[in-house]
């Protein structure tokens, strides 16, 4: 019996149909070097500082940075060298004041240092030493002496720890693509195996009399043709990103037939079959759907394609492709192949190169072919915006934030925001995230983004969130504390967070206050000046100044390791745990999460900001249906709803 194709439907409708068929696989655990490609199923928390020491990020000689104050090319600080400390070597020196210790970039800071001064601005001079005639050992006749050319301020020429990855920062989240950026991220992290999505198992199915498979005997005069679906859907299925099993091909025999697709249907989450899908006497796979399954369409209105099929059968998703091999590879990748990327958490492919619009300027004057690491961003009308992204040469965050590459030609020495470029995507895979925030760091915000689509977040601080949100770049900025300078924005809301002074526990040295890190001898970690915790301690200490009739800045410089900062909001605390600190700037919830104690100083709003012509994106639109966090206030020591 013919069967008539009937009410053709839709590409749209065949796409929705297929789009909600489950092809989703189960989590699984795999070995870092085997996860290039895969999904990640949880997110992923640094749990150290990369690096997890000061280091120099230059050649040069590792000084005190005041003992460098006033030198320039005229007059040039003279410093004793002491030593020498090489990559990968525990320093055996200290620099004390008047001294210095050369370095290798990459190399430990010495204790006592604070800055490292380029060899480029340095030269080595001897001085014959005093005293009593020498005993034939060189280094007794003459010491060295550096001069130093300029001036540095602490923290110049250093790569702090955390400066790349911070302790406790949300380094990647559910549903990233690992591509060799993110697997350099978790290499440097130390992580050997990471819980991915399954990829969805696709059963193949090649059906006809007249099919034999490569390696076998063709017989022309019976009209016999080697299987050639079985093979480009297979690597088709791997290309999107399944996992595909190919079963032996089978004949236009009803019972073997529906025996191998049940088998296939048994094993795996898809299955596809390819032939015998067309209105002929001989085609049976659509009585065989109905019998065992659901037919939920029986022909497209597409050419090539018609006679497809989607159904269901035996608790797994299935579509028949026509047997063609042109028109079943046209049909799959039209329809099928973003359902399988998709139930394995993969973006929609784009080109390898997009086109774009500079959202800012960007100088350039060194004469040399530049690539420029950059992300995307789309904006209010769905236009891809392109802005740097650079922490530096050292970083292998720059990577993992970056989407692209744009190459700057050596006789370029701008590129104005509004320009168009070119970028080289990392991956021919990748496409601007759905929200784009940029400001401080948090908590309570990495657990808000763990639940929106494609999410990235950059904790640049309070202050750098909201300048690039007044520079049109990001969809949403986080700010906390104080805000010296106001930008248009619309607010989505917030909450509140205690701040204060984290000290190991039962605070050996019974810490009650600001005002100890004054009159004690304490060694502190503070936060950088972007930081929205800075801010608000810089508030605090204000009043503290005023109230002992004091300079602001001598209450800064009466503050031991003031200038000397960690990055995120728990790398602070872990200089403590390190022995490296006395006292820390943080929350109470990072002393709550590390087993310290907290002594409060204050409260400080955390707001969510989002540009006024972005505020309809669905990135944006999703997160805001998150806001008031009611029900994640609970789940962090000293975090409150914000009222309004």
């Amino acid at each position: 019996m013919r069967k008539e194709f009937r009410d053709l439907v839709p590409p749209e409708r065949a796409a929705s149909l297929i789009r909600n068929l489950d092809l989703t696989g189960e989590d699984e655990t795999v070995a870092l070097t085997e996860a290039r490609g895969r999904v990640l199923a949880e997110r992923i928390d640094a749990t150290l500082d990369v690096p997890g020491f000061d280091r120099a990020s230059v050649d040069g000689y590792a000084v005190c940075a005041r003992d460098t104050f006033g030198a320039d090319e005229r007059n040039p600080a003279e410093l004793t060298l002491t030593g020498t400390v090489h990559a990968g070597e525990k320093p055996a020196v200290t620099v004390d004041t008047g001294t210095t210790v050369e370095v290798a970039t990459g190399a430990v800071l010495p204790p006592g240092a604070d800055a490292v001064v380029m060899v480029e601005r340095t030269s080595e001079v001897g001085e014959a030493a005093s005293g009593d005639a020498n005993d034939g050992d060189p280094s007794d006749d003459e010491q060295t002496h550096v001069l130093v050319r300029t001036a540095v301020a602490p923290g110049d020429g250093i790569m702090v720890a955390g400066a790349d990855v911070s302790a406790g920062e949300r380094a990647l989240g559910p549903g990233t693509h690992l591509t060799p950026r993110e697997v350099a991220l978790l290499s440097a992290l130390g992580i050997e195996e990471v819980p991915v999505r399954q990829p969805p198992r696709v059963g193949i199915v090649s059906t006809g009399d007249e099919l034999v498979r490569p390696g076998e005997h063709v017989d022309d005069d019976r009209g016999q043709i080697y299987d050639v679906n079985s093979y480009t859907v297979a690597a088709s299925v791997e290309e999107a990103g399944g996992e595909p099993v190919v079963y032996p091909h089978v004949g236009d025999d009803f019972e073997e037939l529906q025996q191998q697709l049940e088998t296939a249907a048994e094993e795996c989450d898809l299955v596809l079959s390819s032939g015998s899908t067309s209105a002929g006497a001989m085609d049976v796979i659509y009585r065989i759907i109905e019998k065992q399954g659901e037919l939920l369409c029986h022909g497209v209105a597409v050419k090539p394609g018609k006679p497809m099929l989607i159904g269901e059968l035996g608790g797994a998703a299935y579509v028949g492709l026509p047997g063609y091999p042109v028109s079943a590879l046209t049909i799959f990748q039209r329809f099928v192949a973003p359902a399988i990327r998709e139930a394995a958490g993969l973006p929609a492919r784009q080109t390898q190169t997009l086109a774009g619009t500079m959202a800012v300027g960007e100088r350039y004057r060194e004469g040399r072919l530049r690539l420029m690491p950059v992300g995307l961003v789309e904006d209010a009308s769905e236009q891809t915006l392109v802005y740097p992204v650079d922490k530096g040469s050292g970083a292998t965050t720059s990577l993992a934030d970056a989407d692209g590459i744009v190459e700057v030609p050596p006789d370029t020495e701008q590129l104005d925001a509004g320009e168009s470029v070119d970028v080289r995507l990392f991956s021919p895979d990748i496409r601007p995230p759905s929200l784009l925030g940029m400001g401080e760091d948090d908590p309570l915000l990495a657990r808000l983004l763990d639940q929106t689509d494609r999410p990235r977040y950059l904790p640049l601080g309070s202050r750098e969130g909201l300048r690039r949100l007044r520079n049109g770049i990001p969809d949403i900025a986080v700010t906390a504390g104080p805000l010296q300078r106001e930008v248009e924005s619309v607010e989505l809301g917030g909450w509140t967070r205690r701040w204060g002074l984290l000290v190991p526990a039962g605070n050996p040295d019974g810490v009650s206050g600001l005002a100890d890190l004054l009159d004690e001898d304490l060694r502190f970690v503070n936060r950088p000046r972007q930081s929205g915790l800075r801010a608000s301690l810089e508030d605090a200490l204000e009043t503290l100044a005023d109230e002992r009739g004091v300079a602001r800045g001598d209450v800064f410089d009466a503050i031991e390791g003031y200038e000397m900062t960690a990055r995120a909001y728990e790398s602070p605390p872990r200089r403590i745990l390190a022995g490296k600190a006395d006292v820390a700037l943080g929350l109470e919830a990072s002393a709550a999460a590390l087993d310290l104690e907290f002594v409060p100083v204050g409260q400080q709003s955390v707001r969510v900001l989002a540009a006024p012509d972005r505020v309809d994106k669905p990135g944006v639109r999703a997160l805001d249906e998150l806001l008031p966090p009611a029900q994640l206030v609970e789940e962090f020591d000293g975090f409150e709803t914000l009222s309004s």
